[in-house]
């Protein structure tokens, strides 16, 4: 029962934060055609959006998702950023010519680079490190847009990068573009991270002017949070000395989508070979790292019916092992269960973190009511749906019933990409100019 206790850290959790600010202004009044590049894991999407001002908000959105190949995970910065290029070239060549623009115009992109970067401007930054599977070298220290404009000349691609932005401050934005109320975001797919909107006066390290709005947003980079309280276990320490960045990221290995899956095979590698839980051999491929992914793990998690045989195909396909009983996939089931709720409870005890922070863990006494909405977004949240509904029932156990009532989580599909073309169009220096 060790792995299903609560751990409540928000203090520990604040004095980590790995802060950059930004001002978000976006007026809902932004007008024109703008594209996103949204790179978070191991794919990434294009988007066109089309905005047409108060009157008629996003008129159109269309996407597409592309899958990186792992060498180019391990690659060369040209190798991943001319892939990158080359995708978003063809996603342009197949448009209509209701999307040319008027000569001497340029396409403008919003840059959503869902790693930790130092970011210098609206539209720059130096990469400090990779995260999620993604190792390399000569890429970090390096300014991202400028690689991706690079890339992006050696395909012929006439496009500027006007914003570069973080997952989770697009998905801010893009959650604040339909709901006034949001004022934190959490991506929970490959990664985990989180952001919310801070009063400026509460950040110590800002020295610069302040905001007219009275308010910033602070990128938590949530992922490397490492604390004495989080519930790691010899399978935590395992893998994470055996991964790419060992040391780094550990809250991010207990809650997020790259990594569930993989706790779960190293919990079961463990059974059979010191109980023989498949028997008196230890089936091959479970011992090869990372070969059960989340959403296998999710699949067997869902498993409603009677013999569980959903759970019997996966363990026989992924695994190569046949003939289980029922009571041996019962067990899986329930192996999926226990990491699948570490990680969510794990999730909700952040976000009461950063309620308590901005002091919306209360109900206000008098006046009208507070509310606040989060805006989720990212594939573990979306489609595991044990996973999400954990998560927001330990959200509610940590607040009560009368605060939870305030709070609204909000799914924000494409919500990265979404807000990097919001603030590609807010810094668009053809709406200065029209303005």
């Amino acid at each position: 029962m060790y792995w299903r206790k609560i751990y409540f850290f928000p203090e520990d959790l604040l004095r980590h934060m790995r802060q950059y600010f930004k001002s978000i202004v976006i007026h809902s009044d932004e007008k024109g055609l703008f594209y996103a590049l949204d790179l978070g894991g191991t794919n990434f999407r294009v988007l066109r959006v089309q905005l047409g001002g108060k009157d008629s908000g996003l008129i159109n959105q269309e996407f597409t998702e592309v899958s990186i190949p792992p060498n180019l995970m391990i690659g060369t910065s040209d190798a991943l950023f001319d892939y990158i290029a080359a995708e978003l070239a063809r996603f342009i060549a197949q448009e209509g010519q209701e999307f040319e623009l008027p000569p001497g115009k340029q396409r403008e992109l919003g840059f959503t680079f869902s790693f930790p970067v130092m970011q210098t401007s609206i539209a720059s930054g130096t990469l400090v490190r990779w995260t999620k599977g993604f190792s390399i070298d000569d890429a970090v220290g390096l300014d991202v847009v400028a690689e991706l404009t690079k890339a992006m000349k050696r395909q012929g691609l006439d496009m500027r990068v006007s914003a570069l932005v973080n997952d989770t401050v697009g998905t801010l934005a893009g959650g604040k573009y339909s709901y006034k109320d949001v004022a934190v975001a959490v991506i929970l797919g490959t990664g985990s991270n989180a952001a919310y909107v801070e009063s400026a006066q509460a950040i110590p390290k800002w020295h610069g002017d302040l905001p007219k709005s009275g308010e910033m947003v602070i990128n938590m980079e949530w992922g490397n949070f490492r604390s004495s309280h989080l519930p790691l276990t010899e399978y935590d320490h395992a893998m994470d000395n055996e991964s790419l960045n060992p040391g780094e990221q550990i809250f991010e290995k207990l809650i997020s989508g790259m990594y569930l899956g993989e706790i779960v095979r190293r919990v079961l590698l463990k059974m059979a070979e010191e109980a023989a839980f498949f028997g008196d051999i230890v089936p091959p491929k479970l011992k090869t790292p990372f070969i059960l992914r989340t959403p296998d793990m999710s699949a067997m998690h869902h498993d409603t019916s009677s013999d569980l045989i959903l759970v019997e195909k996966k363990m026989k396909d992924i695994l190569e092992i046949g003939n289980t009983s029922l009571q041996t996939r019962k067990v899986v089931v329930e192996l999926c269960n226990i990491v699948a709720t570490r990680g969510s409870r794990l999730a909700a005890a952040g976000i009461l973190g950063i309620l308590k922070k901005i002091g919306r863990d209360t109900v206000k006494d008098g006046g009208d009511e507070q509310k606040t909405v989060i805006a989720m977004d990212g594939g573990l949240f979306e489609h595991y749906s044990e996973y999400s509904k954990c998560l927001e029932n330990t959200l509610t156990e940590l607040l009560g019933e009368e605060v939870s009532k305030t709070i609204s989580i909000e799914h924000a599909s494409d919500g990265s990409g979404l807000g990097a073309a919001l603030l590609a169009a807010s810094h668009s220096p053809y709406l200065e100019a029209e303005n």
